[in-house]
């Protein structure tokens, strides 16, 4: 070998190790130090909680409001509100009274954590045990304040006595003071 020749294959081999050594340090790096994909909307959509074979309890002093079950729930603390899904159930009581006035099932449920209104959603029924009325709607909102119940969809409200349907709706929970702000149809009992 010429001395040129010898010169440049050490030349090559010093480049070489340089190259297996920088190879070595980022794959030894990448180990050290992982890589992160923090990705802020994934964490939006995770729940904080997740629990099965729900029941939320409403009171108010010693006053039962109603009870809650469902089979799943979501606790989203950020957003302050809780999911509720399959076969929501709600059993609401009449104040100064352990006795229960309706009775409330969806597909799925909101309950706004701060206020603890809940939103009802799907196919929503509530039938009243004292007046033997049915509501059926797509959505419904209870208020936990007022303990009133209220729609803007499209809603159904059969009596005894009658069948009343229409859009837009307002009652108290027992259903024996309602509105039905525009009437689309009523049928009368026989």
């Amino acid at each position: 070998m010429k001395k040129n020749d010898h010169k440049k294959f050490s030349i090559l081999l010093k480049i070489l190790v340089i190259l297996l050594a920088f190879q070595f340090i980022s794959c030894d790096d990448a180990k050290v130090i992982p890589k992160k994909n923090f990705d802020s909307s994934t964490l939006e959509t995770q729940p904080d909680q997740i629990s099965y074979d729900t029941e939320v309890i409403f009171v108010d002093s010693n006053f039962t409001k109603a009870i809650l079950k469902a089979k799943r729930a979501r606790v989203y603390q950020s957003r302050m509100e809780t999911l509720l899904d399959g076969d929501v159930n709600v059993q609401f009581f009449k104040r100064h009274s352990s006795r229960k006035v309706s009775y409330l099932t969806s597909d799925s449920a909101r309950i706004d954590d701060r206020t603890k209104n809940m939103l009802a959603g799907g196919h929503v029924i509530v039938i009243s045990d004292s007046t033997n009325t049915k509501l059926e709607t797509s959505l419904l909102e209870w208020d936990n304040t007022t303990q009133k119940l209220y729609s803007t969809e499209f809603v159904r409200v059969t009596s005894p006595s009658e069948t009343i349907q229409g859009y837009g709706f307002e009652s108290d929970q027992s259903l024996s003071n309602y509105k039905i702000f525009r009437v689309s149809g009523v049928q009368k009992g026989k």
